[in-house]
This record gives structure tokens, sequence and C-alpha cells, in this order.
């Protein structure tokens, strides 16, 4: 069953007659569970076993996001079979000045191919019944984690990201260290949401970069390998070159008790933390270098990509806009533009493909 979902998510870059399930299709589990950040340099626990989650139609305790004014639809099913965790990061939201908006926090169950292992995924819904134009919500600035906040100074953020350091390194340390603060960090909620994702898209399904070596196997025959290889060794020479960023920006790390980066974290605790803020960061647009990349709360991996929306999160006015394309009814998930990105890129960066794909395409090699 997990080789034909495997194989179901990458068959549109064999061969143009075949297509990848749509993004409506129930979710697809991984074979394994990781941690984003570990809080400690030890072996990773083994996650706890849980039964499966059924879908309930009884609102959850995130309904505290909607505005009290406002007529409001009738509200959505929701599947939160656990309103501790999603209240949690919602009363986060809303204690550190997430104005109330019209959307909610539910839950998507996964398939339990894996006795029962997989967490239920979260995904921002519609609160109301909307229409095309409504603010679904504003995130402050304040809320948004971007390289001006993590480092302070927008000097040191362009010359170390016009060098060997991607912003998305920067941003994955940065969750890393606050990580290991615990509760202490303002970020805990956040983090601990990221947490639960794991990097998985929306179908469930991890980027192949955390995959497998017998995973991997499944794409032989595709270009989707090298691509997978390449950017493997482009995650390893940016965790040699982290330790630059820790002594760049001494002012920053200084407040952590910890070791130097390289020594802290192993690499593929840092490969994890990378490829999950890059299943969940954002490219503002008319923004100046240093938060251009951002991780925004409610924003993905909460909300749901698909390639035919114009949607977009836009950053207005100190803070990020979520201005909807099209109406919902309440309960149905929020949909974005994911960006002109092929499905290779889509699989390798969120861990989904989109059969409605305009942006997709094959390369046809011609030999003589």
């Amino acid at each position: 069953h997990l080789a034909q979902s495997r194989l179901s998510l990458i068959h549109t870059n064999r061969s143009p007659e075949s297509r990848a399930p749509p993004m409506a299709s129930p979710a697809l589990s991984g074979t394994h569970h990781r941690l984003l950040l570990p809080c400690f340099l030890r072996r990773l626990p083994r996650p706890r076993s849980r039964s499966c989650s059924r879908l309930r139609l009884d609102a959850c305790h995130a309904d505290t996001l909607l505005s009290s004014s406002g007529a409001q639809g009738p509200p959505g099913p929701a599947a939160c079979s656990s309103a501790s965790s999603a209240g949690g990061f919602s009363d986060w939201l809303l204690t550190n000045g997430l104005p109330p908006g019209k959307v909610a926090i539910l839950e998507r169950p996964v398939p339990c191919s894996r006795g029962g292992k997989d967490r239920p995924l979260h995904f921002v819904a519609a609160g109301q019944d909307l229409e095309a134009g409504d603010v679904a919500f504003e995130v402050p600035m304040s809320l948004v984690v971007t390289l001006e906040r993590v480092l302070g100074d927008e000097s040191v953020a362009e010359l170390l990201t016009t060098n060997k350091l991607s912003e998305l390194a920067c941003l994955a340390l940065y969750l890393m260290y606050e990580k290991k603060q615990g509760r202490d960090s303002l970020w805990y909620p956040y983090i601990k949401e990221l947490d639960r994702q794991r990097g998985r898209g929306q179908l469930a399904v991890e980027s192949p970069l955390l995959w497998t070596e017998s995973e991997l196997d499944y794409l032989n025959g595709s270009p989707m390998r090298d691509e997978v290889v390449v950017r493997d060794e482009g995650i390893r020479r940016e965790y040699n070159e982290l330790d630059t960023l820790w002594f760049m920006a001494g002012s920053l790390f200084k407040q952590y008790p910890f070791d130097v980066p390289t020594e802290a974290f192993p690499f593929e605790i840092f490969k994890q933390a990378f490829v999950a803020v890059q299943s969940c960061v954002v490219h503002l647009q008319k923004v100046s270098l240093a938060r251009r990349f951002a991780l925004v709360p409610l924003g993905p991996p909460l909300l749901t990509y698909k390639s035919n929306c114009k949607a977009m999160l836009t950053a207005v006015d100190g803070s990020v806009r979520l201005l909807v394309d099209r109406p919902y009814k309440a309960g149905e998930p929020i949909i974005v533009w994911c960006g002109p990105q092929p499905n290779s890129r889509l699989l390798l960066n969120y861990g989904f493909v989109d059969e409605d794909n305009p942006y997709d395409r094959i390369a046809i090699e011609r030999h003589p």
C-alpha cells in the first residue's frame, strides 16, 4: 500500500500520461516519524501509539480564532479529536496579538497504515462562509519569524544570505536553538505545531529528502532522483557553514548556553529542520531582503497549496494578510497559490503533487 502511495506521487515525473493524485484525495502517510527540532542530543524517542482518529462533526477549540462580530455561517465540520493541541496554538496566537479572524484550525485524519502512529494533520479552514476578497486572517509581524527578527541587523542578514548560507538555513538554526529552550521560548507553541506537522505535505507525505534509501528506489528512472541528491548535497554544504553564522551573529547566539551549531546538532537533525522550514516558508513580495523569507503562523503547512489559485500571503502595514480569491463554506480548507512550480519542485519542497498544475513540465532528452 505504501509503495503504491509513493509511486502515485512520482508518476507525474515519468510520463505525460501519468497523473498524480488530486489534492482533495485522502492523505497518505509516510513511513517514519521524525521530530523537527529535537530538544537534546540523544536518540529520538519513538512516537506514542495513538488510535486512529475518526472524523467528528463538532466544533474544535480553535473556533476562538473567529471574530466575535459579523454574521457567521453554520459551524463547519471539525475533526479536532485533540482540542487542547489546536487550542493551545490558537490561544498562543490570540494572546500574542493575533486579531480575531474568520478561520479555524481543524484536523485532517491520516490513514492508519503505521499502526495508528500518524497524528492527524492540522489545517486552516474557513470558520464561517467567506466571499472572494474577504480577509481570512491577518498575522502581525510580531508573530512572524524573519531574518530581520532573527539577526536583528539587516546588513548581517544580507551578508550571510549573499554568500554561503541561505535564508532557510538561518531560520532553521534559529528555531533549533529556540526549541532547546523549551517552554521558555516565545515560539514554543509554534515550534510544537511545526513538530506535529513534521514537514509533511497536505497529502501527509514528507519530502523525498527525508525518504529512506529503499523509498528513493521508487524514483529510479526519474530525474527527481538526481534532484534529491543535488539538494541533499547543498544542505550538507550549508550545514558545514553554520558555525560562520554563529560567530558573525554573536550578539544573537550569546543568549543560548549551548555549543556551536555543528557540535550541538548532527547533520541529520539539521536536515530534518531545514526540510521542515522549507515546507512552510513564505516568500513575501515588496519587502526588504531581511523580510523576504518568512515563517507565518497560520501559513503553510496549515494552508493548502494549489497551483491554479490566486490568493497569496502579502505584507501590508506591519502584518501578513490573506485575502481569499474564491467563496468558501464553513469548514472548507483555505487554499493559497504555491507559485509557478512544476510538480517535481512541489514534491521536493512540500511533499505533494498537483494534478491540475498548469506549470508542470517534463524534460525530454533528444539523443543523436
